[in-house]
């Protein structure tokens, strides 16, 4: 099993993926979603987590041979970075989605040395706007940002528009069609179900 498959087999095994279809989730958005995707209940188990803290650390070696250090994105980003930044034996930092409104105000969490060539680390991809804030603020700040990782994506084209954008590249463990391939195989969900499933991916804003 590759590694896509295996990521999203263990976000079924976890629970940290909920499929529902017939009676979708309602995201903070306003859109209506069949899916709803947690990965930091992955955390929990620990084989699930080792997997994806050396694949994570795989993907960097490989995509971003150059990295000198991994900063997460707040707050689902951080326990993750925190691991593979541990594991490549890199320093580490985190992101917040603005800056404190008390003590020193900081954006950033953490020292990053001069020079660095920082990887920034995410859990989950939808539209990308958090994650692209995150890499711009560590920009504002004159570091050096290859690019992101992250566990998962929905795929959506909005993504990949945005980080085309922005320049940014962006390396991804899993996505939503192997996501619904494996929960197909394992009987999560029925044959009927896919047509739904898709049809949201490509409308997410109209489900």
């Amino acid at each position: 099993m590759n590694t896509a498959r295996k990521i999203a087999s263990f976000l079924l095994e976890t629970q940290a993926v909920k499929l529902s279809p017939q009676k979708p989730f309602k995201w903070s958005s306003g859109w209506n979603s069949p899916i709803y995707c947690d990965n930091r209940i992955t955390l929990s188990h620990v084989e699930a987590r080792t997997f994806i803290k050396k694949a994570l650390a795989k993907a960097i070696k490989k995509h971003f041979p150059e990295a000198t250090m991994i900063a997460g994105v707040a707050t689902a980003g951080i326990a993750q970075g925190a691991l593979v930044a541990d594991y490549l034996q890199m320093p580490f930092a985190y992101v917040r989605p603005k800056p404190k409104e008390h003590g020193m105000g900081n954006q950033i969490e953490g020292r990053i040395p001069e020079g660095s060539k920082v990887v920034v680390l995410e859990d989950l991809i939808s539209t990308g706007g958090s994650s692209i804030k995150a890499a711009e603020a560590l920009q504002a700040q004159g570091v050096e940002v290859l690019g992101m990782a992250a566990i998962f994506t929905y795929g959506f084209k909005t993504a990949d528009k945005n980080f085309e954008e922005k320049n940014l590249k962006l390396v991804t463990l899993s996505s939503y069609s192997y996501l619904i391939d494996e929960a197909l195989k394992q009987n999560y969900i029925s044959a009927e179900d896919i047509e739904l499933l898709k049809k949201w991916r490509r409308q997410p804003d109209k489900f």
